[in-house]
């Protein structure tokens, strides 16, 4: 058993695969085990896993899904399948820079020493934006999108995540607050930010540990702040069932954790998730009221018209 457990959640993704692996095979930490959950891939997938298996046999072990989980349930039951006292989310088509698990790792014990061992903690990183080829797009995900890495407080993380899952290492305080998997998590790497923030600490590291892939068959992806713009004008509906999303995930996490929390987090959560019962006034004076705001002026102009 490593130190530290790796979950990658695998869904048709054997173009990039091999790339992936050797790339986290390659880094300068060792201790490590990885956790290969697939989603029932239909492509070569599955015989790349099953020949790495045989390769490393004590590093990495295979679970493939009787059924279809979803990305956010097929990360979240890797998890908790996970025997390291740390784990870190993996998808299939990145590239991890070498020293990742080392300098993930050293942050995340500085942060215990500082908060205590017992406390739940998650610490994620900035990554290098690249395209199919590697070739660079952008040498910050944060720089590109224009998200603000310091507003990862409880209200802000309720309206919008910032916290990269492929990036991202957590301890097993944080592992031990996941007591029901959700049904309407928007993304697994979401719903570990909610808990960190409502039960202990969140760290990010300004530091880009990673290549992020963007390609066309992405589940979730990058893109510049110009792009999103557009892409929000144009897609106005969208962006409401959006947010009418991220809004039933508040309330199946305070549904799922109330008597957990205390009375100002449960009220603002609670705010939040039953927006749309009150009136126009009433909503963007919640938004005021719990300061429920994403980064930048553009966002929150479209989130205070879409609430």
């Amino acid at each position: 058993m490593g130190e530290v457990s790796i979950v990658m959640a695998t869904y048709n993704g054997a173009h990039y695969l091999e790339e992936q692996i050797e790339s986290i095979l390659a880094n300068t930490y060792e201790d490590w085990t990885m956790e290969i959950c697939d989603d029932g891939s239909t492509d070569r997938t599955l015989s790349i896993i099953e020949r790495y298996q045989e390769l490393y046999p004590n590093k990495i072990k295979f679970h493939p899904n009787e059924e279809q989980l979803g990305v956010t349930r097929n990360f979240l039951e890797g998890a908790m399948r996970a025997n390291g006292e740390y784990v870190m989310f993996c998808d299939q088509d990145d590239v991890w820079l070498p020293e990742k698990i080392e300098k993930t790792l050293k942050f995340m014990k500085e942060r215990e020493k500082l908060s205590g061992e017992n406390t739940p903690i998650a610490v994620f990183t900035d990554a290098k934006v690249v395209d199919g080829a590697l070739r660079n797009i952008n040498s910050s995900f944060f720089a590109y999108n224009k998200l603000d890495t310091k507003k990862i407080d409880l209200p802000h993380l309720l309206v919008e995540n910032k916290m990269i899952g492929c990036t991202t290492m957590i301890n097993r305080g944080i592992l031990d607050k996941v007591i029901e998997f959700p049904n309407f998590a928007r993304y697994h790497d979401w719903w570990i930010a909610l808990i960190a923030a409502v039960f202990g600490e969140i760290a990010f590291l300004n530091e880009s540990t990673m290549l992020y892939r963007q390609h066309s068959k992405n589940m979730v992806g990058s893109q510049s702040f110009f792009a999103y713009v557009i892409d929000r004008i144009k897609n106005i509906k969208k962006q409401k069932e959006n947010l009418i999303k991220t809004e039933k995930q508040a309330w199946e996490f305070c549904e799922i954790y109330k008597k957990y929390l205390l009375e100002e987090q449960r009220q603002i959560i609670w705010d939040f998730a039953n927006i749309r019962s009150e009136n126009l006034i009433e909503r963007r004076d919640r938004l005021f009221r719990h300061k429920l705001w994403k980064t930048g002026v553009a966002r929150n102009i479209g989130l205070f018209f879409l609430i």
